[in-house]
């Protein structure tokens, strides 16, 4: 089912959208230091990352309406931890729980769908997470001209909530759909183990996840590059680490501009917010209009493409001529890396084949959970013994870095033409 499947991703971006925003307020309720945000982060990607090593696991024996159900609760039970929490303790704690959220919602969607081949709906679902990021700092600033940052979570709960029984009845459905008729002759088996068709993430889970008997043609039998296995091996570490460089550029910039525009731009609340929503909501558009443009450019195109692009925004950002260039410059940072994600995860197949990447994928998605939160973090350590000044650096250092990965991913495991 599409349409759940994009509404459960803006599900998982609005915490992330949220927390950047809801950052100045929420610190000052527990007297807390700005660096700590880092800290939040790091805890949360521990459940991420924890998860999704399993993801592949965990498709295979639960389907992946069942995991995406697990995970939506899991989420709407750190919603309720935020909103009450009386301690900035609580709150590191409850943190755990949106690790392990996003870690079965990120892994399993992009594992499914990664592997369905289905390019536009790939790029429509990380637009939808897009819509969650860019939505989420205004639910907060809402809340915030209220009088608390807490209600913004209460709304997080309850979409959530919804999300997790949706998908529950979406299996229930397919279930009673798969039953047999009474007949002589013996029917599927129970669970969602029937046949999956290759319609969607609704479904229990594209084929290849299965394991290895269920490789379609061409799936796996990419010709070897020269050096073998060592070749993979080196392709797929250069992977992980394209995905943790590239997110840790993502969220720092999406986490830190709230701070950096009310401290270093000396920016008002809700002017900030709206700063922060026009990076997301750039990385949202870039991404829908990739998803729904007649003759969309390759994948790799998109990648290089974006991470050049990337560099020049990040530099705008750290000359910051005036005010406007430098909240230009984080729109333009938030576009250019829209299509970078989910090209990568769409390359993947393609560069490991599909048994290989049906592991892969969940592991890629990890490295970024840590990326976010790991590189994120240590923004958060710069920040705390320099300035916010110091995020413009960073966001520079970051997008060259980006650039030299993704050089050597090309190298060690270059696309057929």
């Amino acid at each position: 089912m599409d349409a759940l499947s994009l509404a459960t991703f803006v599900a998982l971006g609005l915490p992330d959208g949220m927390l950047g925003t809801a950052w100045p307020a929420l610190r000052h309720s527990f007297g807390a230091p700005v660096g700590d945000l880092g800290l939040v982060l790091l805890v949360s990607t521990t459940g991420s990352v924890l998860v999704t090593v399993f993801v592949g696991y965990l498709i295979r024996r639960l389907g992946v309406p069942v995991l995406l159900a697990t995970g939506l609760t899991c989420a709407a039970a750190a919603g309720a931890g935020f909103a009450v929490a009386p301690a900035f303790g609580v709150v590191l704690g409850v943190a755990l729980l949106f690790g392990v959220a996003a870690g079965l919602m990120d892994g399993g969607l992009n594992t499914a769908v990664g592997l369905s081949g289905r390019r536009r709906l790939l790029n429509l679902l990380h637009g939808a997470y897009g819509v969650g990021t860019a939505v989420g700092p205004l639910v907060v600033t809402v809340a915030l001209l209220g009088g608390s940052w807490r209600p913004a979570y209460l709304v997080l709960l309850a979409v959530d909530v919804a999300l997790g029984v949706l998908w529950l009845l979406h299996r229930r459905g397919r279930r009673r759909r798969a039953d047999p008729a009474p007949g002589p002759g013996p029917g599927p088996s129970s669970g969602d183990a029937g046949p999956a068709p290759a319609a969607g993430p609704g479904d229990a889970g594209p084929a290849p996840v299965a394991g290895p008997g269920a490789a379609g043609p061409g799936s796996e039998e990419r010709p070897q590059p020269a050096g073998g296995g060592r070749r993979y091996g080196g392709a797929i570490v250069a992977g992980i680490a394209m995905f943790f460089v590239y997110t840790g550029l993502e969220v720092s910039a999406g986490q830190w501009e709230t701070t950096f525009a009310r401290t270093h731009l000396q920016l008002s609340a809700s002017a900030a917010g709206l700063a922060t929503f026009g990076y997301w909501a750039a990385l949202t558009a870039a991404r829908i209009g990739l998803a729904l443009v007649p003759r969309p450019p390759s994948h790799q195109a998109v990648v290089r493409w974006g991470c050049l692009v990337a560099v020049g925004a990040a530099g705008l950002i750290w000359w910051d001529p005036a005010t406007p260039a430098t909240v230009v410059g984080f729109v333009i940072l938030g576009a250019s890396l829209a299509g970078v994600f989910p090209a990568l995860i769409a390359l993947t197949p393609g560069r490991l084949g599909e048994r290989r990447a049906s592991n892969v994928i969940a592991w890629q998605v990890g490295a970024a959970a840590a990326g976010g939160a790991g590189i994120s973090a240590l923004v958060g350590l710069l920040i705390g013994v320099t300035s916010v000044a110091v995020l413009g650096p960073a966001l520079v250092v970051l997008a060259i870095l980006l650039v030299g990965v993704e050089l050597a991913l090309t190298r060690l495991a270059p696309l057929e033409s």
